[in-house]
């Protein structure tokens, strides 16, 4: 699972990437690959209460791709790199800085995510154009007659949805339809949070964030507000500055943590953990997975071999400090194959070769 960084010039992409993955980007200006840490907070108590040798917190990967600009050859480039990603973070320029150019002129929140939104719109659109073209080429010749129509009808219905200026987010596909759609490479159709890179003054300003997410509400964006400036003094600080810092700024916690947590709940994915004195470890699964699934991410022999699963509930665990307190109080739970693994899970595989 992958997320791409995408904005125009001057937005704080570069400085917002080193934050996230901790290496710097391409000097080069091309596309960049990196993993970033999920910073779980639930994790991190996992792991000062069983101080292990080893710990593994849950990573997704990140690419930045190059800046977009006012020439639509190179946008269309970068556009194509998008359809090999599952979500997408737009990071738009809110701050005011005179000293920092803006390939626009000025600083416009709206109109930028507005002209994003649009060239998504359109490179869906012409695709689907192309593709109605081709099927009316194809017309009489050896093709499934019956599927070519069906075919034909969901990209005429996809094509004034997009017209009318909605996004296929929020088009309701049929399960058959999902199957004609699968290889298409969509671009309207992924998620996109939208991240607004704020100045410091602007950090307490909810209604910036609630008045964009009102005006755009059709398009079924996420949002969030960071502040990459703050983000890279607070990178920089010791954890002990960090938290006296972060309450002078009156925030409960860095919005790296929040901007990954919300990457992570976009893609569909839920973590579960392992836990005990060798390693503490974040295991990434899709929302819904039943027991089985979940031992497969560990490794496929534990969801070949499966016999139960042994489950603690981290709130329960939070609250009575100990696994032997929750067995007592009757909250470790053994759990068979149609359990769903619920977010924060602590989970132990039982199984057989």
């Amino acid at each position: 699972m992958k997320l791409a960084l995408i904005g125009l010039p001057q937005v704080g992409k570069r400085t917002l990437f080193r934050l996230l993955v901790g290496q710097e980007p391409n000097p080069a200006g091309g596309e960049t690959l990196g993993l970033a840490r999920v910073r779980d907070a639930r994790f991190e108590r996992l792991v000062n209460m069983y101080r292990p040798k080893k710990v593994t917190p849950a990573q997704i990967s990140f690419v930045l791709l190059p800046d977009l600009g006012q020439q639509a050859e190179r946008n269309a480039a970068i556009f194509k790199s998008l359809e090999q990603v599952d979500a997408v973070c737009h990071l738009v320029r809110v701050f005011p800085d005179e000293t920092v150019f803006h390939v626009e002129g000025s600083v416009d929140s709206r109109r930028d995510i507005m002209a994003f939104h649009e060239e998504l719109q359109f490179s869906d659109m012409l695709f689907a154009e192309k593709r109605l073209e081709r099927l009316d080429k194809e017309r009489g010749k050896k093709v499934d007659a019956q599927k070519a129509a069906l075919e034909a009808d969901l990209l005429t219905r996809m094509k004034e949805h997009l017209e009318a200026g909605r996004p296929l987010r929020n088009f309701a596909f049929t399960d058959v339809e999902e199957k004609v759609i699968v290889s298409y490479p969509l671009l309207t159709r992924k998620p996109v949070i939208q991240v607004l890179n704020v100045g410091e003054d602007q950090l307490h300003d909810a209604g910036l964030v609630d008045r964009l997410a009102a005006e755009f509400a059709d398009q079924a964006f996420q949002w969030i507000a960071v502040s990459a400036k703050i983000e890279e003094e607070i990178s920089q600080l010791s954890p002990e500055e960090r938290e006296a810092f972060l309450k002078a700024l009156q925030v409960d916690q860095p919005a790296m943590d929040r901007l990954t947590l919300l990457c992570y709940s976009t893609l569909g994915l839920i973590s579960f953990f392992t836990v005990g004195p060798d390693e503490v470890r974040a295991w990434t699964i899709r929302r819904g997975a039943l027991a089985p699934q979940a031992a497969r991410a560990i490794h496929e022999d534990l969801e070949r071999g499966f016999i139960r699963a042994e489950v603690m509930r981290y709130p329960d665990l939070m609250e009575l400090g100990s696994e032997q307190k929750l067995k007592e109080a009757g909250r470790f739970m053994q759990k068979g194959k149609d359990y769903v693994v619920e977010d924060g899970d602590i989970v132990n595989i039982l199984f057989k070769v």
